[in-house]
C-alpha cells in the first residue's frame, strides 16, 4: 500500500534466462532486447546487473521483490509460453509454487501457444486443471520450430476455438502481449486491430491489452471507448512514468482521451517485474503524475486524482476478474511480507541473493 492505495500488480515474471534454459537461436536476442529495455529505462540504483538478470529466478525472489522492496500487496503471475526457452520463459510450476505459498498475495494466468492447434487447448486444460487460473496469457508469435510465425487475434481457426475452451473452463480475461515487437519480426501481428472481432465474438470474455500505450495509442484508446470487454494493461509503459515522464503523460492522455472516465475504469497496473523494478515507478505514478490543467481543459481529460489512481492500482483488476481483492488484501496484513518491512520498503536487489555476486 502506497499513501493509503491498495497496490495490484498486474504482471509480475520470475524469468529464467540462464543459457541452459535456451531452446533455439531466438532466446539470446530475445533476453538481451528485455534487458536493453530494462536499462534504457531504470532510474538510478534500480537497474538490475547482468550476473543478477541473465539467470534463473526464483520465485521467492521475485515475491521478495514484488511485496518486501515495493508497497505492492497483490500481483499477477503469469505463466508465459515463449518456446525459444525450454520452461517457456516464466513456467508453469513457480506459477504453482507461487500459488501454494502464497494464495493470498498471487493471482495466476496460465499460457499456451494458439499456433500449436489440438496441443494447445490440451495444455490449457492442463494447466487450469493444476492452477485454476483467472487469466489465459497468450503472445502473437509462435517461436516453436526453426521459423518465428504468427497468429492473430480474430482468426476463426486458430484462435476462436481456444477462447471457446477458456470461456467454458471458467477463463474470466484472455492477456495479450501487443504493441511491442519481440525482435526482427512482422509488426503486423503486434497490432491491435485484430481484437475488435474477438471482443464481438466472446462477449463473455475481457481482453486485456499488455504493453497497451507504447505503440497504436488511437487505436488502443477507441478500443476502451468501444468495447466494454477491453483493459488496458500498464506493463512497460508505466516504467516511462519514472524514467519518461512527457511520453508516459503523452501515452496516458491519448489513452484517456476518447473514452474520459469510462476508460479510467478499464486501465490495468502494470510493472513487469522482476524486470523493472516496481517501487521507483509506483512512487511516480502515484506522487508526482498528474495531467496539467491545461491539458485537462484544452483536451477535456478528467484530472487522475486518487480516485481515478486508486482505480487503475486496484479497483479495476477485481471488476474485470470478479475477484474480491478485499479479502486477499485483508488476508496479507500479518503475513510473513508485512512482518518483515514494518518500516516500509527494503532497499532495492536487497532481497536478492545473488547481488553480493554480481
Amino acid at each position: 500500500m502506497i499513501d493509503g492505495l491498495p497496490v495490484l500488480d498486474a504482471v509480475v515474471h520470475a524469468y529464467n534466462m540462464d543459457a541452459a534454459n535456451y531452446a533455439n537461436r531466438f532466446a539470446a536476442p530475445l533476453c538481451d532486447l528485455v534487458y536493453g529495455s530494462v536499462v534504457a529505462t531504470a532510474r538510478h540504483g534500480y537497474a538490475p546487473t547482468r550476473a543478477q538478470f541473465y539467470r534463473d529466478w526464483s520465485i521467492q525472489e521475485a515475491a521478495e521483490q514484488v511485496f518486501l522492496e515495493s508497497d505492492t500487496d497483490l500481483a499477477v503471475y503469469h505463466v508465459l509460453p515463449i518456446f525459444s526457452f525450454k520452461d517457456g520463459l516464466c513456467s508453469l510450476d513457480k506459477a504453482i509454487e507461487a500459488q501454494a505459498r502464497w494464495p493470498n498475495r498471487f493471482i495466476t494466468y496460465c499460457g499456451v501457444d494458439p499456433m500449436t492447434g489440438k496441443a494447445a487447448l490440451d495444455e490449457l486444460e492442463r494447466q487450469v486443471e493444476l492452477l485454476h487460473p483467472v487469466g489465459l496469457k497468450l503472445y502473437p508469435n509462435s517461436w516453436v520450430g526453426s521459423e518465428i510465425r504468427g497468429w492473430k487475434m480474430d482468426d476463426p481457426e486458430i484462435a476462436f476455438p481456444l477462447f471457446e475452451r477458456a470461456e467454458k473452463l471458467g477463463i474470466k480475461v484472455v492477456a495479450v502481449h501487443k504493441a511491442l515487437p519481440l525482435g526482427p519480426v512482422p509488426m503486423e501481428h503486434y497490432k491491435v486491430d485484430d481484437i475488435d472481432r474477438a471482443c464481438m465474438a466472446f462477449p463473455g470474455l475481457n481482453f486485456e491489452i499488455v504493453h497497451g500505450g507504447m505503440a497504436f495509442l488511437e487505436e488502443t484508446a477507441w478500443q476502451l471507448a468501444r468495447f466494454d470487454n477491453v483493459y488496458v494493461n500498464l506493463e512497460i509503459t508505466s516504467a516511462l512514468a519514472a524514467s519518461r515522464p512527457a511520453a508516459f503523460l503523452h501515452a496516458m492522455a491519448a489513452l484517456i482521451g476518447p473514452g474520459g472516465q469510462h476508460a479510467i475504469e478499464r486501465i490495468l497496473w502494470g510493472t513487469g517485474a522482476m524486470a523493472f523494478h516496481p517501487q521507483p515507478l509506483l512512487e511516480t505514478f502515484v506522487r508526482e503524475f498528474a495531467f496539467p490543467e491545461a491539458l485537462i481543459e484544452g483536451a477535456g481529460l478528467p484530472q487522475l486524482d486518487l480516485a481515478a489512481k486508486r482505480a487503475i492500482l486496484f479497483d479495476n483488476y477485481g471488476r474485470m476478474t470478479g475477484l474480491d481483492l478485499e479479502v486477499r488484501l485483508l488476508a496479507t496484513r500479518d503475513d510473513e511480507f508485512a512482518r518483515r518491512r514494518p518500516a516500509g520498503p527494503l532497499a532495492p536487489f536487497s532481497t536478492v541473493q545473488e547481488v553480493s555476486n554480481a
